[in-house]
């Protein structure tokens, strides 16, 4: 029998911690770029409407209620819509519940609203990430989900087809022997 593919081996199991922790950077870098065009389109707005010139420096107050509601929304969201964020779809993870579904609109939120006590607390909420076989940190308890590698298997076998079908004398010598 051939080696399976390894995009369809992982499929379903809990991520490491370094997965996990290389998605959130991820996203934070792509949550943080996204509220600097965001802050620069308005800043653009309103000086071809007023003619006057504003910089979002003079608006602390603005600048960080906007900051404070932009990251819960990006991660809750996202969440809420597909069970992954960008982050985390570009390194194959996704959210879902302990039983294997897709998470609610409120377990998003549940998990948005207690993410911040897993990282205040000294970091000790995160500490589940690498000591639990599941890889729950307290905002996954929280909110009864858990981290799962999600590649397309479908793709990685379809891969894994076209590179046997190039070997077709491999292949009969196999059924030969």
């Amino acid at each position: 029998m051939g080696q399976r593919p390894q995009g369809i081996s992982k499929q379903g199991h809990y991520a490491g911690g370094v997965s996990r922790l290389v998605a959130f950077a991820a996203d934070i870098g792509i949550a943080w770029t996204a509220l600097l065009l965001i802050f620069a389109g308005i800043s653009a707005a309103a000086t071809i409407v007023t003619g006057g010139t504003y910089r979002l420096s003079k608006f602390h107050t603005v600048v960080l209620i906007a900051t404070c509601c932009w990251y819960p929304m990006y991660f809750a969201y996202q969440w809420a819509l597909s069970g992954k964020t960008l982050g985390m779809a570009l390194f194959g993870l996704r959210v879902v519940t302990v039983e294997g579904r897709a998470i609610t609109p409120r377990s998003a939120v549940i998990r948005t609203v207690t993410l911040p006590l897993s990282i205040v607390i000294f970091g000790l909420g995160l500490v589940g990430i690498i000591l639990r076989v599941d890889h729950r940190a307290w905002h996954d308890r929280f909110a009864k989900t858990c981290v799962v590698y999600d590649w397309d298997a479908r793709a990685a076998r379809m891969r894994w087809l076209a590179r046997t079908s190039e070997l077709p004398a491999a292949r009969s010598a196999a059924t030969e022997g």
